[in-house]
């Protein structure tokens, strides 16, 4: 994998290579990289998994297993944007699997990982210079758990 520009470390406790795998299953655009192991320097077991780099929908991650003293939080998510329903749709159901549904197209998959699937031309609505417009659809959105793409077009037009 080429190393220019950023790579998200993603710290895992045990499951990176599994994460990576899920992930690339689920994304276009999508590779598994090298996997490192731990030699008997440590600190883990000597032949499981320290890291795995992978690329999912062109992003690059490296998934480190690096124990349970830290965990994922609602800090920091990927956005990830639809075309349509049906696409929206598809990553809600593959990344929520196992995981939560929260609010507003949050959801934290089963990795504890949070994602944000929404629908092309949602900010765009909701910082419309229209304020009544604006206000429409972001309070649709607010009610929302998973976003009905067809539910905040007829909030934006008045409908």
């Amino acid at each position: 994998m080429v190393s220019k520009g950023f790579t998200t470390c993603l710290w895992f406790d045990g499951q990176a290579e599994e994460a990576a795998n899920h992930y690339v299953s689920i994304f276009k655009d999508s590779k598994l990289g090298r996997v490192g192991r731990y030699s008997d320097a440590g600190p883990g077991p000597v032949g499981d998994v320290m890291f795995v780099e992978f690329e999912a929908n062109g992003q690059r991650f490296m998934g480190l297993n690096g124990g349970p003293e830290f965990t994922f939080n609602e800090s920091i998510s990927f956005q990830i944007f639809c075309s349509d329903q049906d696409e929206l749709d598809y990553y809600w159901s593959a990344l929520s699997e196992g995981g939560a549904e929260v609010a507003c197209g949050w959801l934290k998959d089963k990795y504890g990982v949070s994602w944000q699937v929404v629908p092309d031309g949602l900010t765009e609505m909701i910082s419309d210079p229209d304020p009544e417009k604006a206000k429409r659809t972001t309070e649709a959105m607010l009610s929302m758990v998973k976003f009905d793409v067809a539910a905040l077009q007829r909030a934006y037009a008045g409908e």
